[in-house]
C-alpha cells in the first residue's frame, strides 16, 4: 500500500496537544493507602483486640491490671498493621507502575515526512496513522486511505464486525457519531482484516472508549495460588481458633483449680473475689485473642505482593512482561506447551536465499537474475507488498508493517524500492493462515488489469498452467512434478518455499476461478534457528514440559526444523500436518497427544482444539501466539505468551508478553513461576512453625508453673517481627536452575507437601521442647544474675530460636549457605532481627518484661539458640537416607 502524505510536523504536534490535549488516560485505580490503612483495621481480630484494650484500661483504671499492658497491645497491633499495610500498599503500587509502564502500546504514525513508532499516549487530534491486521484503534477518527474490517466487542460487548471506508470529504464526524457507522473509527476496536490510514479526531478522555474507561472498575479473579493460600489462612485461622480457646481455658484451670490444689473453699473464695477473678478472665480472653493475631499469617498476603513485585523487575529485566498475575504464578505448573516455529524457536530474520524459475533456474541472489525477469519478480513483489512504503522524499527508504515473509521479501528487492511507480491498486487479498495466499489486483502502466498472487506453493502452482521465462515471454507448465520435487528439497533443508504468480482480469483472483495463472517463480526464505533455542527446549524438557511445535510451514521444513532444536529424538515421535490432525476424533488425539511433537501448515483453529483436548487431558497447557487468529487459543490456553513483535490483539489476549519472542523467555517464565511458588512455601514453613512453637508454649507454660511464659506484648512482638520482616525475607529468594529440573506443580497439589510437614512439625515441637526446657532446667536459669533476667533470656531465646530457624527454612538443602548471597535482603532481616531485640531488651522495662544482660549471658542465649539449626539438619539426612532407601 502506497501513502504518500508527510503527516503532522513537530510543531503541529505540539500545537494540537496544547488545543486538544494527548491521548493519554489515566493509568487504572489502585487502593490509596489511608483506605487500605481503615480495611486492615476493620479486620474482626483488630476489632476484638480493641474491646479487650477497652476492658484492660477500664481495669487498669480501678487497679487491677498495669495500663502498660493495654497500651502495648494497643502499639504492637497497630504498628504491625501500619508496617504490613505500607510494605503491601507500596509493592502493589510498584507491581501497577511497572505493569502499567511496560505494557505501553507503541503504534506508526506520519511525522514529518516520515513514519515513526510513539507511544499512543502521544498521539495528537490530525495524527495520521497505519492500521494493519491485529492493531488496536488508538483513538477516534475516520479512514484517510484503505479499508478495514473492525470487531467491536471491547466496546460493545458483542461480537459484531464492521467494515469500514473513507469518508467523503463531507462527512460529520461530530458527537453523534455511531458505532455501527461505516465510516467511524473507535478507540479500543481491534482490525481483522484489511489496512488503512486514519485520521486522529478524538484523543484521551475524549474518545468514546475514554468516557467508558471512566466508568470501568477493576474485577480482577483470585488466582490458583491465592485461593490455595486464603483456603490455607482460612485452616491456620481455624486452628488458632481452637489453640487459643484452649490456652484461655488452660489458664482459667491453672487460675481456679491448679492455683487452689483442687480444694472446693480455696476456689469458692477465688470467684467470691470478682475483682481477681474478672482480670484473671480478661488475661484468658486477650491471651486468647492474641494467640489467634499470633497464629494468623496475616504476612501472606504482603509475601505475595512482595515476591511478585520483586520477580516481575527481574523478568521485564530480562524482557518479560507480566500482563496477569495469573500467568506467572501458573507458568511455574506448566506441562504442555505449544510454541510456534518462527521467531520464537527461529530468529525470525527471514531472508531470501534462493530463487527457481518456472524452468528449474535457480539464482541464488538477486543480482544473478536476468534483467527481464528480475523486471517482473520486483514488479509482482512490490505491487503486491502488505508492507506500507513511504515515498516521502524527506525520508530514508523504509517498510512498515507486513509479516515477517513480506518485510523478507522488500529487503530482497530493496534496490528497486526507490523508483516511482504509476501502477495504481484496486483491491486486495491480505495473506491468513487459512487462505495460505494473498492476492493484488492492479492497473499497470497500459492500463492491463493484473492479479499478483504470492503463498504456499501447492496452492499456487495448482492453479498454474504457465510460467514466464527469463525473457518474461510465457510457456506452458508441463514440469510440476520436477518443481515439486525441488519444493520438497527446500522445504527439507528447513527453508520456507514462497511462489508468485499472475492473472489477468478485471476482478481480483481469489484463485476459485478456471482463468489461466503464469507462474513467476518461486522463491526460497531460510529463517536461522535461535543460538538458545536447542538449549532452552532441553531445559524444558528437564523441567518436565512436553514441547509441540505448530508451524503454517510444510511438512518437510517443519521436520528438519523440529529435528535440528532437539525436538526429534524417537521414532515414536509423532508429526502431522492440520489435514491429518482434522480426520481424528478428540479420542484419537488423546491418545497420540503425549507423543506429538509438530504440527504443520497449521490453522488457528488447530491451535485451540489442542489447548482444549490438553487440559482434558488434566494438562496445564501452554500457547504461544503473535497474530489476531491466535486470540482464541491465548486466552484459552492456562498461560499465553504473547510475542512482543505481534499484534495488540495478541497480546491482550496473553498472560506474559515476550518483548524479544524468544523461546528461552518461555523458560525463564516458568522459572520465575516456579520460584514465586517455592519462595512462598519457604515462608509458610517458616511461619507455621513460629505459630505452633508460640501456641505449644502459651498452653503448657501454666502447667509448668509459668501464667505467660511469654507475655501477651511479647507475642505481639513476636507477631510483628517473626511475621512481617520474615515476609520481606523470603521474598527476595533467588530463581535457582535446579527449580526447572522439579516436576510441574499439579492442579490440586496442596501447597503444603509431606517434606514442608515434617519441617514444620520438627521445628515447631523442637523449638516448644527447647523452649520448656529452658524455662525448667535449674542449671540455666543460674547462668542468669536474677529472675527478670532468666524471663528477658527466655524472650531472647524464643526470638532467636525462630531467627536461626529462618535458615532452615530457606532451603531443603543440607547446605544452608546455599546462594544465600543471592538474596541480599536475607541477611540483613536476620542481623536486624538480632540487633533490634537486643536494644528494645535494655528499652523495653515493664513494657516489655525486659532488663539488660552481661555480654556472657547474650552468648549463652544466642548458643543455645543455634542448636535449632543442627536438629533441622538431623531431620534433613534422615530424609536422604529413607529417600535413598524407598523403591525405586
Amino acid at each position: 500500500m502506497k501513502y504518500d502524505y508527510s503527516g503532522l510536523t513537530t510543531e503541529e504536534v505540539n500545537a494540537s496537544r496544547s488545543k486538544h490535549g494527548s491521548n493519554e488516560l489515566p493509568p487504572p485505580d489502585i487502593e490509596n493507602l489511608w483506605s487500605k490503612l481503615l480495611r486492615n483495621l476493620k479486620d474482626p481480630i483488630i476489632i476484638i483486640l480493641i474491646v479487650a484494650l477497652a476492658v484492660t484500661i477500664l481495669l487498669a483504671f480501678f487497679g487491677f491490671a498495669e495500663w502498660y499492658e493495654g497500651v502495648g497491645i494497643f502499639i504492637a497491633v497497630t504498628l504491625a498493621t501500619v508496617v504490613a499495610t505500607f510494605s503491601e500498599y507500596k509493592n502493589e503500587s510498584s507491581f501497577q507502575k511497572l505493569q502499567w509502564e511496560a505494557s505501553r502500546i507503541k503504534v506508526n504514525v506520519f511525522r514529518n515526512g516520515d513514519v515513526s513508532e510513539v507511544y499512543i499516549s502521544e498521539l495528537v487530534v490530525g495524527d495520521h496513522v497505519l492500521l494493519q491486521p491485529g492493531d488496536k484503534i488508538p483513538a477516534d477518527g475516520t479512514i484517510l486511505v484503505g479499508k478495514l474490517k473492525l470487531n467491536q466487542a471491547s466496546l460493545t460487548g458483542e461480537i459484531d464486525h464492521v467494515k469500514n471506508l473513507p469518508a467523503s470529504d463531507g462527512f460529520d464526524f461530530g458527537e453523534n457519531a455511531y458505532l455501527s457507522d461505516r465510516f467511524s473509527l473507535f478507540r479500543g476496536a481491534v482490525v481483522e482484516d484489511g489496512e488503512a490510514v486514519m485520521e486522529l479526531l478524538r484523543v484521551g478522555k475524549k474518545t468514546l472508549y475514554g468516557k467508558l474507561a471512566m466508568e470501568f472498575s477493576s474485577n480482577d479473579r483470585k488466582t490458583p495460588l491465592q485461593v490455595k493460600l486464603l483456603k490455607l489462612a482460612k485452616l491456620i485461622s481455624r486452628f488458632g481458633y481452637v489453640g487459643g480457646s484452649f490456652i484461655a481455658g488452660s489458664f482459667m484451670f491453672k487460675k481456679i483449680v491448679l492455683d487452689n490444689h483442687f480444694a472446693t473453699v480455696e476456689i469458692i473464695a477465688y470467684l467470691s473475689n470478682w475483682q481477681t477473678f474478672i482480670h484473671d478472665l480478661m488475661t484468658s480472653i486477650i491471651l486468647a485473642v492474641i494467640i489467634i493475631v499470633v497464629a494468623v499469617p496475616e504476612g501472606l498476603p504482603m509475601m505475595i505482593a512482595v515476591v511478585l513485585s520483586l520477580n516481575m523487575r527481574k523478568m521485564l529485566n530480562d524482557k518479560i512482561l507480566v500482563r496477569k498475575l495469573l500467568g506467572i504464578e501458573t507458568a511455574g505448573s506448566l506441562n504442555i506447551l505449544f510454541s510456534d516455529k518462527t521467531g520464537t524457536i527461529t530468529k525470525g530474520q527471514m531472508e531470501v536465499t534462493l530463487f527457481i524459475s518456472g524452468d528449474i533456474k535457480a539464482y541464488k541472489t538477486y543480482d544473478t537474475l536476468p534483467e527481464e525477469l528480475r523486471t517482473l519478480l520486483t514488479f509482482s513483489l512490490k505491487e503486491s507488498s502488505e508492507c506500507v512504503i513511504n515515498s516521502s522524499e524527506a525520508a530514508e527508504e523504509k517498510f512498515f508493517g507486513g509479516n515477517r515473509v513480506e518485510r523478507a521479501l522488500m529487503r530482497y528487492i530493496h534496490t528497486e524500492l526507490s523508483a516511482k511507480s504509476s501502477v495504481i491498486a484496486f483491491d486486495n487479498i491480505l495473506f491468513d493462515s487459512q487462505k495460505k495466499f494473498s492476492a493484488s489486483l492492479v492497473k499497470d502502466e497500459n492500463s492491463n488489469m493484473i492479479s499478483l498472487m504470492k503463498g504456499a506453493p501447492e496452492i499456487i502452482i495448482g492453479k498454474c498452467d504457465s510460467y514466464y521465462d527469463e525473457n518474461q515471454k510465457i510457456h506452458t507448465l508441463t514440469n510440476k512434478t520436477t518443481l515439486e520435487q525441488e519444493i520438497n528439497t527446500l522445504s527439507s533443508r528447513g527453508m520456507r518455499v514462497i511462489a508468485v504468480a499472475t492473472s489477468t482480469g478485471e476482478n481480483i483472483d481469489d484463485l476459485t476461478d478456471e482463468r489461466p495463472r503464469t507462474l513467476v517463480g518461486i522463491i526460497g526464505l531460510r529463517d536461522e534457528l535461535r543460538d538458545e533455542s536447542i538449549t532452552a527446549i532441553e531445559q524444558a524438557h528437564d523441567a518436565g514440559i512436553h514441547v509441540v511445535m505448530i508451524t503454517g510451514d510444510k511438512k518437510e521444513t517443519a521436520v528438519a526444523i523440529a529435528r535440528d532444536v532437539g525436538l526429534l529424538k524417537s521414532n515414536d515421535d509423532i508429526i502431522i500436518t492440520s489435514k491429518e490432525l482434522n480426520r481424528y476424533s478428540d479420542e484419537k488425539l488423546k491418545e497420540i497427544i503425549p507423543r506429538l511433537r509438530v504440527v504443520a501448515r497449521a490453522l488457528p483453529t488447530d491451535k485451540s482444539r489442542l489447548v482444549t483436548i490438553a487440559q482434558e487431558l488434566g494438562l496445564v497447557a501452554g500457547m504461544t501466539g503473535d497474530g489476531v487468529n491466535d486470540s482464541a487459543a491465548l486466552h484459552k490456553a492456562d498461560v499465553g505468551f504473547a510475542m512482543g513483535s505481534g499484534s495488540e490483539v495478541a497480546k491482550e489476549a496473553g498472560d506474559i508478553v515476550l518483548y524479544d519472542d524468544d523461546f528461552s523467555s518461555i523458560t525463564k517464565a516458568v522459572l520465575y513461576g516456579r520460584t514465586i511458588y517455592n519462595s512462598i512455601r519457604k515462608f509458610i514453613v517458616f511461619q507455621l512453625t513460629v505459630n505452633i512453637a508460640a501456641i505449644l508454649i502459651a498452653f503448657l507454660g501454666p502447667f509448668f508453673g509459668f501464667d505467660l511464659p511469654l507475655t501477651m506484648i511479647q507475642l505481639l512482638w513476636v507477631n510483628l517481627v517473626m511475621d512481617t520482616l520474615a515476609a520481606l525475607a523470603f521474598g527476595g529468594e533467588a530463581a535457582l536452575d535446579r527449580y526447572l529440573k522439579e516436576s510441574p506443580k499439579r492442579r490440586d497439589e496442596n501447597i503444603i507437601n509431606k517434606d514442608m510437614w515434617g519441617a514444620i512439625l520438627t521445628g515447631g515441637i523442637s523449638i516448644a521442647t527447647l523452649s520448656i526446657a529452658f524455662l525448667v532446667y535449674p542449671p540455666i536459669k543460674e547462668v542468669f544474675h536474677n529472675d527478670k533476667a532468666f524471663l528477658t533470656g527466655f524472650f531472647a531465646f524464643f526470638i532467636f530460636l525462630n531467627n536461626f530457624n529462618k535458615f532452615n527454612a530457606r532451603t531443603d538443602s543440607l547446605n544452608l549457605f546455599e546462594n544465600l548471597t543471592e538474596n541480599k535482603g536475607f541477611l540483613g532481616i536476620v542481623f536486624l532481627i538480632f540487633a533490634v531485640q537486643i536494644t528494645f531488651t535494655y528499652l523495653g522495662g515493664d513494657f516489655l518484661r525486659t532488663v539488660g544482660l552481661t555480654l556472657n549471658e547474650w552468648l549463652y542465649v544466642i548458643a543455645l539458640a543455634s542448636v535449632i539449626i543442627p536438629i533441622d539438619l538431623a531431620r534433613k539426612l534422615f530424609r536422604n537416607i529413607m529417600r535413598r532407601n524407598l523403591p525405586q
